[in-house]
């Protein structure tokens, strides 16, 4: 073989095989750019239109006028912690109540309860009457636990916030309850005007004289409420 041929050969099988990788790598390139992930803005753009697409809650009418608890459909329930092992509740029934609703200026409506302690249920009788005895209740002197609103304001759509005053062995505090309208319009079965509501808050029971056995037993107790109250008839 002549010595040019020698010097040709492995320049002429360079340039082959750049020739033949060349073509590979620019499909690869493709490939590697379909397969890389999409931005943060990008992927976050179909969530995002979905939400902003996504309707406003509707709020919900509830006529002006005076509606009655109903105490069949009403409970007012309270749990704690037992030396941090449980959480046992108690449910105070029998609820007599009324509330007044301006649907014009919801500030001028009001709401008075009162729960009386014959309509307590720890669900354990013996539990029952340590609850009503002295060192908690005290149900003999005591028959009563009342609340009366002080100030209603409107908190956003179907939620209200209702401060008022609570009174349980005669002593009195502040309150303040975060609602939730659930419904209004005419009850399907009484056809009177009825409205719904749940309601939460935490409160200290050692501040109404109840806090016996504080603070193994929390002092804190969450309290949860629902409730209907139904007003009256229309005028044919």
């Amino acid at each position: 073989m002549s010595a040019t041929r020698k010097l040709l050969l492995p320049l002429a099988l360079t340039l082959a095989i750049a020739a033949c990788s060349k073509p590979a790598d620019e499909a690869a390139a493709p490939a590697a750019d379909a397969a890389a992930p999409a931005t943060t803005e990008q992927a976050a753009t179909p969530a995002a239109d979905a939400a902003a697409a996504a309707p406003a809650a509707e709020a919900i009418q509830i006529a002006s006028g005076t509606y009655k608890l109903d105490p069949s459909h009403t409970d007012v329930l309270a749990q704690w912690s037992h030396f941090g092992f449980s959480h046992p509740s108690a449910h105070f029934g029998n609820a007599e109540g009324t509330l007044v609703y301006d649907a014009a200026d919801v500030t001028k409506s009001t709401v008075e309860v009162k729960l009386p302690l014959s309509g307590l249920n720890s669900f354990t009788a013996k539990f029952d009457e340590h609850l009503k005895s002295a060192d908690f209740f005290d149900a003999a002197k005591f028959a009563d636990a009342t609340f009366k609103s002080t100030k209603v304001e409107a908190a956003g759509t179907n939620k209200l916030t209702v401060t008022g005053d609570l009174t349980i062995k005669g002593i009195t505090k502040p309150v303040t309850l975060d609602v939730t309208i659930n419904g209004g319009g005419e009850h399907p079965m009484a056809k009177v005007p009825a409205a719904g509501f749940d309601a939460t808050t935490t409160l200290k029971r050692s501040d109404f004289g109840v806090g016996a056995y504080a603070p193994n037993v929390s002092d804190e107790v969450n309290i949860r409420i629902t409730t209907e109250a139904t007003g009256e008839k229309p005028a044919a």
